[in-house]
């Protein structure tokens, strides 16, 4: 037999066969079907709707299929303002999603805090608690920025390899710990940090420790526990005494001490 001969192709099956690479089929099938987790946070959940709508049409992209379930969804999308009470839950629910998984992070909110980032119940970004792939800028971003963050996505899929998979590997990275939610946001992974600087001398802290504002009175309320009819009437007096000190300098013209600094 010829050597053209073994090598050759029928001319029925040139226009049914073709060649590639096992990492260029696999990423192509993964990122055709990377269906949503179906959950909104704020108001950029109302741009990522008008996505999935007629309009705009994420089933161009195979993900028009928002999945309830984490346990069938492969993208979180967090669109919105995440607050401190609703950490642990989207922690929760990112473990309970099978690998490979994803997430993006949609609008400002999402990414840093956006307009609320000083708040006292607002996470100044998701990246903090969740490995974030890809981020989108806006407050609220315009579905067409959505899309853009799909395609770019996609080409991180595209990049991806089989072989070096982290999710195909024996030693499996364990699921992220839930943080706790009490007077303030914890995150099991800096406990022994937070215990190092708890029990630390005064004296030997790392940082300076803050002004002392005002002296606390021995009746202060323990910690996370609530406030007695006493002491919630004591700091009125205080504030009381201290807004009427303030107005008495204002009208001899003397400083304001709220100035101060």
């Amino acid at each position: 037999m010829h050597e053209d001969d073994a090598t050759s192709i029928s001319p029925e099956l040139q226009r049914n066969v073709f060649l590639a690479s096992v990492d260029s089929l696999y990423n192509l099938i993964r990122r055709t079907s990377t269906w949503p987790l179906m959950f909104g946070l704020a108001c950029c959940a109302i741009e990522m709707i008008c996505t999935a709508a007629s309009r705009f049409d994420m089933g161009r992209f195979g993900m028009e299929i928002m999945r309830p379930s984490p346990r069938q969804a492969d993208l979180m999308i967090v669109s919105g303002t995440v607050t401190k009470k609703m950490v642990p839950q989207i922690v929760r629910i990112f473990n309970q999603m099978a690998e490979p998984r994803y997430v993006i992070s949609m609008g400002a909110c999402a990414t840093g805090g956006g307009p609320f980032k000083e708040g006292y119940n607002v996470v100044s970004g998701i990246d903090k608690f969740l490995p974030v792939d890809v981020y989108v800028p806006g407050c609220p971003p315009t579905p067409e920025a959505l899309m853009h963050g799909f395609l770019k996505l996609h080409e991180k899929i595209s990049r991806q390899s089989i072989t070096q998979a982290p999710w195909y590997r024996k030693s499996a990275d364990d699921a992220i710990p839930v943080p706790i939610l009490g007077p303030d946001l914890l995150d099991p992974r800096r406990l022994a940090e937070v215990r190092e600087r708890t029990l630390a001398p005064q004296g030997e802290t790392a940082e300076p420790a803050a002004p002392v504002i005002a002296e606390v009175s021995p009746v202060a309320r323990p910690a996370g526990g609530p406030l007695t009819p006493e002491e919630i009437e004591r700091r009125k007096q205080e504030a009381l005494a201290r807004r009427a000190e303030i107005q008495r300098r204002r009208q001899t013209g003397g400083e304001d001490p709220s100035a101060a600094g």
